[in-house]
């Protein structure tokens, strides 16, 4: 009864539109009034110590980092180098896309800032050259999925906040993964850009603008080395590695690149706190949710029913990532990691699946949901850039999305693409 009480208020309050963060606080508060078992209290006390983590710290210092970069200039010249290295090929532009949305995503963190920072500078610059403005949007969007698989990324942060996974393992898990959807993206790029007759930048390679490019970007190529050589070499924690984030990005933003004053540092810091106080809702009314839903056995009741339906790994494996992929459709990712991760990650422990290659191959099955309607983050924020119709890119983002999908067949059945980096480097 509980339980029902418990989707079934969700259900209604995200019918009716109300945010995710809301609707999971209101579905909770109705299901302890109506049942009365529970203390109304137990939501309170449970949103403040699912909050009060020093790992989740992290999320909003990303943000802002992300944010300070992005305006500080950080962007455009990660897109000038990649033109200068691949922007003469057949189809340059699009592979520019896609490895800086690539490089990008090791600075923000978040799929929809990827895809708002690179869509801006690329898709008047793809325009321009004769690609379509359909192909192009759809281009950023998916390759904007790339912002949470890559290192650091915000969703790898929550997961090991609910599952007690290694957040350090989870980002040095996340690179094989990140470039390998990058590569497939790429191949699927030019193979239509042959087929529709795009050409490249129409210059010729040069080392020595290479050389320009390479060092007006230097400080922009710096900053995953720094967050993620300090965690590796005991510098510092992930949640210490944010800070140092934000702290480079308001230097290389006010100092060295001078695209920062003081109006765009406080614009900043306003919205990271309006996404960061949004995302910590979240945590606070999901976490609260979830454990209401394991003293309801909600985790044994959906361990059985999958035991009973197969006990192979490998369809096991299928049926999780197709009922996620069905999850991505509907819900917010970092619920759906929340509130799902507990539940899912203990029936595949048994059959020996790594807790960090679990996160990975959910993480990347989850960003998908980034460019699948109705929900689709991706889309609309691309769909504003772009100013095309919703409906119109879905049609042309489908390739893409199948793309995606044999990736994650590959990233899911084939553990050491995840787990090879952390085994060499982290044993």
């Amino acid at each position: 009864m509980a339980v029902g009480i418990l989707l079934g208020s969700l259900l209604l309050f995200l019918l009716l539109n109300v945010p995710i963060g809301i609707s999971l606080g209101l579905a909770v508060i109705a299901c302890l009034g109506i049942t009365g078992n529970i203390p109304l209290a137990y939501m309170a006390t449970n949103m403040f110590s699912s909050c009060d983590s020093f790992p989740l710290m992290a999320i909003p210092f990303f943000i802002l980092a992300g944010t300070l970069m992005e305006g500080g200039g950080l962007s455009k010249r990660l897109v000038k180098l990649a033109d200068s290295i691949v922007g003469h090929f057949t189809g340059g532009l699009a592979i520019v896309t896609v490895l800086t949305c690539l490089f990008f995503g090791a600075i923000s963190g978040s799929s929809p800032a990827t895809v708002a920072a690179i869509g801006v500078i690329m898709v008047p610059a793809m325009i321009e050259k004769g690609y379509s403005r359909r192909f192009s949007m759809a281009l950023v969007a998916s390759s904007g999925c790339l912002g949470v698989i890559i290192p650091p990324s915000i969703p790898m942060v929550m997961y090991g906040v609910a599952t007690g996974a290694s957040i350090s393992k989870m980002f040095m898990a996340g690179f094989l993964p990140g470039i390998f959807c990058a590569v497939a993206l790429i191949a699927l790029a030019v193979y239509q850009s042959r087929k529709l007759g795009y050409k490249g930048n129409g210059e010729k390679f040069s080392l020595s603008k290479v050389w320009v490019s390479f060092k007006d970007a230097i400080w922009a190529l710096l900053v995953p080395i720094i967050i993620l050589g300090g965690i590796y070499g005991g510098l510092f924690t992930p949640t210490e590695a944010a800070v140092v984030a934000v702290l480079y990005g308001l230097v290389a933003g006010l100092f060295i690149y001078r695209e920062l004053n003081l109006k765009k540092v406080l614009d900043n810091f306003a919205s990271t706190a309006l996404t960061s106080g949004t995302i910590l809702i979240i945590v606070g009314t999901g976490t609260t949710l979830g454990k209401i839903m394991t003293l309801e056995d909600v985790p044994q009741i959906v361990s059985q029913t999958m035991n009973n339906i197969t006990d192979n790994p490998i369809l096991l494996l299928l049926i999780i990532n197709i009922f996620l992929l069905i999850v991505g459709c509907l819900l917010e990712t970092l619920t759906a990691i929340l509130i799902l991760s507990p539940i899912l990650y203990p029936i595949v422990a048994v059959y020996g699946v790594d807790v960090v290659h679990f996160g990975v191959f959910m993480i990347v099955n989850l960003s998908i949901g980034f460019i699948t309607p109705p929900v689709g983050v991706n889309l609309f924020v691309a769909s504003g850039i772009g100013g095309i119709k919703f409906e119109e890119l879905v049609k042309t983002i489908i390739p893409y999305i199948l793309v995606l999908l044999v990736s994650l067949l590959f990233i899911t059945y084939v553990p050491q693409i995840s787990m090879l980096l952390p085994n060499i480097i982290m044993k």
